[in-house]
């Protein structure tokens, strides 16, 4: 083991090159200086004795390490000032898509309270409607029942005196339905106006087939549902020998198309098709291809 191993050095650090080099180069400028001023002096001049106070370079590193700081200082101001800004603007830009989605909002909630509000106007004026149309339908079903029963006693009290007068397909037709004859009519005129909806049976919409069957049903006779089953029922009779209640088919009489009751008149109902719904028409209209009897 050396027995200088645990003495420490009484040298100073080295200094950098570059340290050294800076400080070597000033001193040498400044004694260049001193030593051309010297020779150009007087032989007998004076020597300098005015002591000159060199720059260390301690205070040249502090020197730039301040105007670092300060270049620092203001980037970072200028980068604050540059947060800053960025944030105003994303905060108003903000606020105004706040007031635009609340602005949408508003009027989106106005239209709505206003679609509702139409929607419900609608609605009760269409419900309103069909209680008036099922309440005139109501009358003229009771007008029509009230008469029926009223000329089905006239006629019982007056039958055996104007029975050599009237016989003949055409005093038949002039005369009222009685029984169930007067019922089927009655019924069947009760639903003039309703509307046809293919498959129909009631009770504001029908089908042809489901007409007559409901109107029978008033009666009390069961029928078939179908068109051409209630043409192949009771018995046929012509065109010119007609009596209310009879069920007039249109095509042959076991495939029939079409059905509707006689009501008297030249007339018949029926429910005919979309557009017309149950009416009231001629024979004369639309003339069936012929007629049966089930009463």
């Amino acid at each position: 083991m050396s027995h200088t191993a645990h003495i420490p050095s009484h040298r100073k650090p080295r200094r950098s090159a570059s340290k050294l080099a800076l400080r070597a180069g000033v001193a040498g400028g400044v004694l260049g200086t001193i030593a051309v001023a010297g020779a150009a002096g007087p032989a007998n001049a004076e020597p300098v004795t005015e002591t000159i106070e060199m720059p260390t370079l301690g205070s040249l590193e502090s020197g730039a390490g301040l105007a670092s700081a300060v270049a620092a200082s203001a980037e970072a101001s200028h980068q604050e000032a540059l947060d800053q800004s960025l944030q105003a603007q994303e905060n108003a830009a903000l606020q105004k898509a706040a007031k635009e989605a609340k602005k949408a909002k508003a009027e989106a909630d106005r239209k709505a309270a206003a679609e509702r509000a139409e929607e419900a106007r609608l609605k009760a004026e269409q419900e309103r409607k069909e209680a008036e149309e099922r309440a005139s339908r109501d009358r003229e079903r009771t007008r029509l029942t009230t008469q029926s029963t009223s000329s089905s006693n006239d006629s019982g009290s007056s039958s055996s005196s104007d029975s050599g007068s009237t016989a003949g397909s055409s005093s038949t037709e002039t005369q009222a339905p009685s029984g169930s004859a007067a019922a089927i009519v009655a019924f069947a005129r009760a639903q003039v106006g309703d509307a046809y909806v293919s498959g129909g049976t009631g009770p504001n919409s029908w089908d042809c087939s489901g007409l007559v069957q409901a109107a029978y049903r008033a009666a009390g006779i069961d029928l078939p549902r179908i068109s051409y089953s209630q043409s192949s029922m009771g018995t046929s009779v012509s065109l010119s020998n007609l009596q209310p209640g009879d069920i007039l088919y249109w095509g042959s009489r076991s495939g029939s198309y079409h059905v509707a009751i006689y009501v008297g008149g030249g007339n018949y109902v029926g429910a005919q098709n979309p557009s017309t719904g149950v009416v009231e028409r001629s024979l004369d209209w639309d003339t069936p291809s012929g007629a049966v009897r089930i009463l």
